[in-house]
């Protein structure tokens, strides 16, 4: 439904966005992950068609978003992090010109917007001023507009920033609605938020693509217990078949360059033995590290400390 192949851009000299390449699936609700200028909001604005890519291409419903553009926007809803309400208009006048705007047929428009109007719930606003609402109800404004002409995907920039905790809960239950109804690709600094909405996250720094990784499997993992990452030079198969006998492993994956150890047992006991097997057994230890589970850890991980970066600054400020 949604596909990145080397997408690249720059600003200036500054590259944004390097060789970005991913896939989304229909009816998948999907996460961008990232410190600010990370590339996040660079991505959204070249999927919905309001920025072209220096480099690389995208395709949103079997559509490129260069050559075939129009197609890509009949087909999508977008929420920018910012979305531009006209405060002087109620809800229904906005809604009722966005509709005008998107080309949803005259007959059944009014049940149309009565309808998005409930599912995100302003129905007892509806005829106040935009401008006389709070930051919740505007965020539900916003994405009411992206929903206006019932389009198969929304691409939801920080859908939650601003809103106070109650606001958050109700956001993340209107998005999780979409889940196999709609292909959502969103973007969020709230870790947890992204947890309990995707069922897939993409972490981006200084614009590439990081990890991929689902909420799912790092719970799994967790489960599981600890994990430590093992790298060594020499015999493969020798020293795995020597750190998988040792107690207190429950299971070795092997890697490109040595292996994962599942712990059965305490991690902190273990981390000696598993040093001395590789030794015995005549290889090099390498290196050492505990694997993190929590979709924190790996953010924190995979991207320092979340700050903002040198590179990847530009037009994105998300």
């Amino acid at each position: 439904m949604i596909e990145a192949a080397g997408l690249t851009r720059y600003f200036g000299t500054n590259k944004a966005l390097s060789d970005l390449s991913f896939r989304v699936e229909p009816g998948e609700i999907v996460g961008f992950l990232g410190p600010n200028g990370a590339g996040k909001t660079t991505t959204m604005r070249i999927l919905t068609c309001t920025l072209p890519p220096s480099a690389g291409r995208a395709a949103v419903a079997g559509f490129d978003v260069v050559t075939e553009a129009d197609a890509v926007r009949s087909r999508v809803g977008f929420m920018p992090e910012n979305v531009p309400l006209y405060g002087d208009a109620t809800i229904d006048e906005l809604l009722r010109f966005v509709a005008d705007l998107k080309g949803v047929p005259r007959a059944g428009r009014g049940s149309h917007i009565d309808g998005v109007i409930e599912r995100v719930g302003v129905a007892e606003v509806r005829s106040r001023l935009v401008g006389n609402l709070s930051k919740g109800y505007r965020q539900r404004v916003g994405l009411a507009q992206a929903l206006i002409g019932d389009p198969d995907i929304l691409i939801l920039d920080e859908p939650s920033v601003g809103l106070d905790p109650h606001q958050i809960v109700e956001v993340r239950e209107l998005i999780r609605g979409f889940r196999g109804e709609k292909t959502v690709l969103l973007s969020s600094h709230i870790l947890n938020e992204v947890s309990l909405i995707c069922s897939r996250v993409m972490i981006l720094d200084r614009g590439r693509l990081v990890a991929e990784e689902s909420p799912a499997a790092m719970a799994r993992r967790k489960a599981e217990g600890p994990r430590i990452a093992l790298a060594w030079s020499g015999d493969r198969s020798r020293t795995i078949a020597a750190l998988a006998g040792l107690p207190g492993v429950g299971g070795v994956l092997p890697t490109a360059d040595g292996a994962e150890i599942v712990c059965s047992g305490d991690a902190n006991e273990l981390r000696p033995r598993l040093a001395a097997a590789v030794i015995e057994s005549g290889a090099g230890l390498q290196s050492m590290r505990d694997i993190e589970t929590s979709l924190e850890d790996l953010f924190l991980e995979l991207t320092g400390s979340g700050g903002d970066k040198a590179s990847g600054a530009g037009e994105d400020a998300s």
